[in-house]
């Protein structure tokens, strides 16, 4: 019996791992440098995973001007992707044994709207860049994560892909680019979706 779908995108946080809690530090970090009270927290950035980075800007700092804007940008590209490759972040269970499951049957490939270098830090954090073919990021391209699916499926020659996130904003790029969605639900967002994954090893059943 063939698998229901040839390769698997997966979104990075919220589904792969929380890195919430170092993001946190690097942002009030950054907003210290420009001159703002880094009053930042779990929850409010929680709330954010999904969004690209001017709309984080848009939620959590309205009050920054373009000026203060760009200085937490640079200072974030410049600083993340080496912190986070060297703390890592929080893996939802059995990720690792699942994917290297999965990648016996299926491709597997990472899309997130995260700045350059995000993924390469989790790459290199964790030791997962041989579970993965590909992938892409709105740093990287400039585009929506739906013209990103799009794009990678095509570069790829994806016939069959699924889409996993945790949050709307996934559920809406995969109708973008016309690609079935799987409700990472043990993730950081709420999705009225008919097909639910409560932990990440209940992944390999609903492919």
């Amino acid at each position: 019996m063939s698998n229901k779908y040839d390769s698997i995108i997966f979104d990075l946080d919220g589904t792969l791992w929380d890195t919430v809690d170092c993001v946190v530090e690097i942002w009030n970090a950054a907003l210290v440098k420009a001159g703002i009270e880094p009053t930042l927290n779990y929850d409010e950035l929680s709330r954010c995973m999904g969004l690209r980075i001017g709309q984080i800007f848009d939620r959590v700092i309205p009050q920054a001007t373009a000026g203060q804007r760009s200085l937490i940008q640079e200072t974030i590209a410049g600083t993340e992707q080496a912190i986070l490759a060297k703390k890592g972040g929080i893996l939802y269970g059995k990720v690792e044994e699942t994917l290297a499951a999965l990648m016996k049957t299926h491709r597997l490939f990472i899309i997130s709207n995260c700045q350059e270098g995000y993924i390469n830090a989790f790459f290199e954090a964790h030791d997962m860049r041989k579970y993965f073919e590909d992938y892409e990021c709105a740093g990287r391209t400039g585009k929506s994560k739906g013209e990103n699916i799009r794009l990678l499926a095509e570069r790829c020659g994806l016939e069959r892909p699924v889409y996993i996130g945790d949050t709307v904003y996934d559920y809406e790029a995969t109708t973008e680019a016309g690609v079935p969605f799987i409700h990472a639900a043990y993730g950081f967002g709420k999705v009225d979706c008919e097909v639910k994954a409560n932990s990440f090893e209940e992944i390999p059943k609903l492919v």
